[in-house]
């Protein structure tokens, strides 16, 4: 598997998958590149597909180092560097839209276009999920703990059908230490004043029954962003992506190619 070295010497594994304009496609807290195995296949079509493994996770370094999202966003254009790619699409759903905004905020000439996945703005303007989805995350028997996150993620009547496997639900290679730096990062997160220098066109994803990182979060950042574009998906909760395929990815894929054609 290649690798990327950033610039305090981690190495960054990374993959890419199809023919076409770079997409990079960015995933949750914790989670390595297998978090896009259930829908990676719809962008391999009509575009190149790159996705990382954050540093912790996968086959990346796992240092004792802090971790945070800008740190992640080096590292993204560390792999931009390895590949030569002087500009990419950027889809971050989660986390991985937190990592997206300082992507696009802080190297905006290598964002052509942004799209934003249940993901928030982070900080005192954010909404909270609320003590009782914490709650919920954090019960010492970790498989009612696991059990919780499934239906966070996923609709009931899709988990019926869809018993496994479930590639959001973590990174369980992942060493302790990591796994508390990537907390930190999420939790530390606040892009709220650098959201209105985005120039990136940008589409704002969200599922209306999203409690892992609620709904209202989606508007906030619309708002803050210049020109962005909001669309909600009925019914969703926080794994959209994956349960709603077949409408979101469509979205997503019409709006990269818009912003082709108004540019």
């Amino acid at each position: 598997m290649p690798h990327a070295t950033a610039s305090d010497g981690v190495r960054i594994a990374y993959q890419v998958r199809g023919d076409g304009p770079p997409l990079v496609l960015l995933a949750g807290q914790a989670n390595n590149h297998h978090w896009w195995d259930g829908v990676r296949d719809d962008f391999a079509g009509s575009r190149s597909t790159v996705t990382i493994d954050y540093r912790g996770t996968g086959e990346s370094d796992k240092p004792h180092l802090p971790y945070s999202t800008e740190r992640f966003a080096n590292d993204v254009v560390a792999v931009l560097d390895a590949l030569a790619v002087d500009r990419a699409d950027v889809y971050g759903t989660s986390m991985g839209g937190r990592v997206a905004q300082c992507l696009a905020a802080r190297h905006s000439r290598r964002v052509r276009a942004l799209v934003l996945g249940c993901t928030s703005a982070g900080g005192r303007h954010s909404v909270d999920r609320g003590g009782e989805v914490r709650r919920s995350l954090s019960r010492p028997n970790p498989v009612e703990a696991r059990q919780a996150l499934l239906e966070l993620m996923y609709t009931p009547a899709w988990l019926a059908t869809h018993p496994v496997p479930h590639h959001t639900l973590g990174d369980r290679s992942m060493p302790a230490h990591a796994r508390r730096g990537h907390l930190v990062a999420s939790d530390a997160h606040d892009a709220w004043d650098a959201l209105p220098g985005i120039v990136a066109p940008t589409l704002v994803l969200h599922g209306t029954d999203d409690l892992l990182n609620p709904v209202a979060n989606a508007p906030l950042l619309a708002a803050r962003i210049p020109g962005s574009r909001l669309e909600l998906i009925e019914g969703a909760r926080h794994a959209y992506f994956e349960e709603c395929r077949d409408l979101a990815s469509p979205l997503v894929l019409d709006f990269l190619d818009q912003t082709v054609l108004s540019r």
